[in-house]
């Protein structure tokens, strides 16, 4: 574990007066009554990577259904374009489009920082490809403590400021080693505790890959996670802090299934050595290396019936993903179900599962959005489908920190928070 210098928590008339802020209200004229430190509100966030909207109905998906009943659901949580890990985990914790956080793809190229890959240390630690204010830097930056386990972005000095608490990406950390971590956390005094927790599991996703969304191996990925939330929600109420902290699930993505009969052969239109593919898979992010972005658009548009292919400044607007210099001067998306390959690459896979990335509005890429605690309606009812943009708001108003401009509104969530929110 890495830990960079304690914050100091900010006092009880500022906490009244964030609250007061985010009502629209502005500042007291004088100080509000002071509540107790042990009441300040708090906010475990969980991020189930891979994990589709209908995963919530599988019979293994018992805590998280149980934990939907006390609080609130969605329809869909809606990713954004691309539907890939490290965009959608960026704009869960930004409230930004990745157009605008700067996140655009899980492998970019920008000519004053070189390539960026989710594998690359050094990349991941540049503060120069993030931008937009994560929760953890709002609430750190308004004296509240915060912790992220594995959550992307969170081993980056954003703006200057880690969480006081992370750990550096290890993908085979056990859930039960996160679990545990977290209900420390959790069981610190109140002065010192993290008011923000923020952690992900990988499960859902790596099954859903490797096996495809209907397999029963996802059962027994969702069972894991499953588990590892009903831990944490009984260690809450062990702790005594049912009425103090809100529980938010939430996943990047959806996985929709793939194979062999559903695939795009690039080279089969198009000279591969011509150009430099980025992000490939359904999504091909291709930069021509001659700069003839004509050339290659026609040998790629309508080349395939399967295969959408755009300029950069051409996408659909419903992407919201325009005007950022990362953005490769075109972009090819493939239908639902459907693979860009090459064809070496279809020659070595030997088998077939699952792929995200497609258009987010796909109920394939849809994911989940369940939330219950102190400052979460509790009806057990099910809110519309609303973009993961939201996200950030509706966590900074249970924080009751001053959010940062975004591209969400708490207006688009309201419905999932109490009244006093």
């Amino acid at each position: 574990m890495t830990l960079s210098r304690p914050r100091v928590a900010i006092g009880a008339w500022s906490a009244g007066c964030l609250a007061l802020m985010l009502l629209g209200c502005g500042a007291p004229s004088r100080p509000a009554p002071a509540p107790a430190v042990a009441q300040w509100p708090r906010v475990v966030l969980l991020s189930l990577d891979g994990f589709r909207t209908d995963y919530l109905e599988r019979p293994t998906a018992v805590r998280l259904r149980a934990l939907a009943a006390r609080g609130v659901r969605a329809e869909r949580l809606v990713p954004s374009f691309p539907s890939k890990t490290f965009p959608n985990h960026y704009t869960l914790v930004t409230g930004l489009t990745p157009a605008h956080h700067g996140i655009v793809a899980n492998v970019m190229h920008e000519p004053t920082l070189g390539l960026f890959r989710m594998s690359d240390t050094a990349a991941v630690r540049n503060p120069a490809w993030w931008g937009g204010e994560p929760l953890w830097v709002t609430a750190e930056k308004q004296g509240r403590r915060t912790a992220a386990y594995f959550w992307p972005g969170s081993e980056t000095a954003v703006g200057g400021v880690r969480p006081t608490w992370w750990y550096p990406y290890e993908h085979t950390r056990p859930n039960a080693a996160r679990v545990a971590r977290i209900l420390e956390w959790l069981a610190m005094p109140p002065a010192e505790a993290p008011a923000l927790i923020a952690a992900y599991f990988s499960d859902t996703d790596d099954a859903g890959h490797s096996f495809g969304p209907a397999a029963p191996q996802v059962d027994s990925a969702i069972a894991r996670v499953d588990s590892a939330v009903g831990a944490i929600v009984d260690g809450i109420a062990r702790l005594g802090l049912t009425e103090v902290v809100n529980v938010v699930i939430v996943g990047d993505h959806g996985m929709a299934p793939v194979a062999a009969e559903r695939a795009i052969v690039l080279d089969d239109y198009l000279n591969l050595s011509t150009v430099e593919i980025l992000d490939q898979n359904p999504v091909a992010m291709i930069v021509p290396r001659d700069g003839d972005v004509a050339r290659v658009m026609a040998a790629l548009a309508g080349a395939h019936p399967r295969l959408q292919v755009y300029r950069r400044d051409a996408l659909p607007a419903s992407y919201r993903f325009a005007g950022n210099p990362r953005i490769t001067p075109i972009v090819a998306v493939a239908d639902d179900g459907w693979t860009i390959a090459t064809r070496a690459e279809l020659a070595r896979k030997t088998s077939w599962g699952g792929a995200h990335g497609y258009d987010p509005a796909l109920p394939s890429m849809g994911t989940l959005f369940v939330a219950a605690g102190p400052g979460v309606a509790a009806t057990g009812h099910t809110i519309p489908a609303f973009s993961n943009v939201h996200v950030y708001p509706f966590v900074a108003a249970l924080l009751g920190v001053r959010p940062a401009r975004t591209d969400g509104s708490i207006d688009s969530v309201r419905a999932a928070l109490r009244p006093l929110h």
